[in-house]
């Protein structure tokens, strides 16, 4: 554990994470053990970008913007344990296999994504990830990330 609880706030995840307004989907995190694991938390609010187009009579989350949270948790979690600088690196998602969707995300929930490392290789990384609601599981998965070298564009 680190000296701080293990906990990431906002700021933090803004300076680990390239996502930005309407893509980012951490909104802080805590549990972190270095290479080991990450929660990963996500309020869902009624305001989100995605609500008026599903479903605006019945709100739900999209389950891939479910699978794209715990992705970026996974991220988080790579980028606090290698000290990545988002500026010189970007952790890339690369796979994802056995995704399950158990519980709909809907405005109010809480989002929960527990991420534990399963392999790590170098600069990548495999994960399991699950995703809880009022401690019932909601959605799972299994993906791999990888650091990559920033590119500069060409001007």
């Amino acid at each position: 554990m680190t000296d701080d609880g293990g906990k990431i706030d906002y700021a933090e995840v803004m300076r680990r994470l390239p996502h930005r307004y309407p893509f980012l989907l951490v909104d802080k995190a805590e549990d972190f053990v270095p290479a080991t694991s990450l929660t990963g938390i996500k309020n869902v609010s009624h305001n989100e970008p995605f609500f008026p187009g599903h479903f605006p009579i019945d709100p739900v989350m999209p389950g891939v913007l479910i699978v794209e949270a715990m992705a970026q948790t996974g991220a988080l979690l790579m980028s606090k344990s290698l000290d990545v600088n988002v500026a010189d690196k970007v952790i890339m998602f690369m796979s994802i296999d056995g995704v399950r969707f158990r519980k709909p995300a809907r405005p109010g929930d809480q989002l929960r994504m527990n991420v534990v490392v399963t392999r790590a290789r170098g600069d990548a990384y495999k994960f399991r990830g699950e995703t809880f609601i009022d401690g019932k599981l909601a959605a799972e998965a299994e993906f791999m990330a990888m650091a990559v070298t920033v590119e500069q564009p060409v001007a």
